[in-house]
């Protein structure tokens, strides 16, 4: 009873707001027709960062809104030093009559990768209000990977994202956090789930002893995996994804089962059929496989830091514990009826709306 009352306590301003949007409908009040997105982060990436940005264009496509969107296999891009499959866009060339010509109502920089920096410098330079996004602690990640002060970097990403009129945030945790580091102007954008393909109706019989420990997302060492595969677990571990870590993580680990990146209904099977899903990240600023994963009926287990701690209820639909083995235990105990119906409200359709009530509408009327 507790839990279901922490639930509804930590969720009802959210919940309020989605159900007045879908009571009232949720017709654009701005007469925003044309987007240019800028993003250094899309298919065939798979990552929240694209699902996310997915799910925006193709529900406000549906509103006949109209979306440029500028990624890098459009330009010549070289691979990101120690992650490959990431591209870093060296030369844009006509980026900035790309953006003049179309016109657009609106622009978004999604990423403050090489094109956001290039879009930012060109709406600066044409005096074109702007918003952006913060999808990724790069701070916490380069510090994984490089000798570089998270401090400089959050120096460094505040100034990218000061200038933009709102830089949308996707919970309440990393909004507090930013703030603390300087950021302004943050406004919540939260996520969704896509019911129709991530739901308990997915569930088949794995071929794998259980209980089934699943873990979905990128292999990288950012992700805090070992963390999981090093505990000492009666069942199977099954990793779902790939990454720069996978070569190690698979001669490390042997026992664990590796079965590459899975999308929308194959992947809702491997959500619907384990036993548990274990978010080992302390790094995430929200962590959308969680919500995937709860949508088809799987407790998560999970550290309680920002991204987990505004998606699970303890007792509900998963377990935050700093002890992971303990989480696990606590998750692996909980009714699965409950579950799925815990992230009922999380609605890409609403997130969609939302997120065109924000951006900053450019007035072309006023420029020669």
């Amino acid at each position: 009873m507790t839990a279901h009352l922490s639930y509804l306590l930590n969720t009802f301003a959210r919940d309020y707001g989605y159900a007045f949007l879908k009571l009232f409908g949720t017709k654009p009040l701005k007469t925003i027709k044309r987007i240019c997105l800028v993003t250094d982060a899309w298919t065939p990436q798979i990552n929240g960062v694209v699902t996310t940005l997915s799910q925006l264009v193709k529900y406000l496509t549906e509103q006949g809104i109209e979306i440029d969107i500028i990624q890098p296999y459009e330009y010549p891009r070289i691979p990101l030093p120690t992650y490959p499959d990431i591209p870093l866009v060296w030369r844009a060339k006509g980026l900035e009559d790309r953006i003049l010509k179309n016109k657009p109502d609106a622009i978004h920089i999604a990423t403050e990768g090489s094109l956001g920096w290039r879009a930012r410098r060109i709406a600066l330079k044409h005096k074109l209000p702007f918003t952006t996004a913060y999808h990724t602690k790069y701070p916490e990640y380069l510090a994984k990977r490089l000798p570089i002060p998270a401090s400089w970097v959050y120096k460094f990403l505040t100034k990218f994202h000061d200038p933009a009129q709102a830089t949308f945030v996707p919970a309440q945790a990393i909004l507090n956090e930013l703030e603390s580091h300087g950021f302004q102007h943050l406004v919540l954008m939260g996520r969704g789930v896509d019911k129709r393909v991530f739901n308990p109706q997915q569930h088949i019989d794995l071929p794998y002893k259980k209980p089934i420990y699943l873990y979905v997302g990128r292999l990288a060492v950012e992700k805090n995996i070992q963390a999981f595969l090093s505990l000492d677990l009666e069942g199977t571990k099954l990793m779902v994804g790939d990454g720069p870590q996978k070569e190690f993580l698979e001669k490390h680990y042997p026992d664990a089962v590796f079965v590459g990146s899975k999308q929308n209904e194959s992947l809702a099977q491997f959500y619907a059929s384990a036993d548990v899903m274990v978010f080992s990240s302390l790094t995430d600023t929200f962590g959308l496989v969680n919500i995937e994963a709860m949508a088809c009926g799987t407790p998560v287990a999970a550290f309680p830091v920002t991204g987990p701690i505004d998606i699970i209820t303890p007792g509900l639909n998963g377990a935050l514990n700093p002890d992971l083995n303990l989480a696990i235990q606590q998750a692996l105990s909980l009714p699965r009826p409950p579950i799925a119906q815990s992230v009922e409200n999380y609605d890409w359709q609403v997130v969609a709306s939302d997120f065109l009530q924000h951006l900053a509408q450019i007035n072309w009327s006023d420029r020669t």
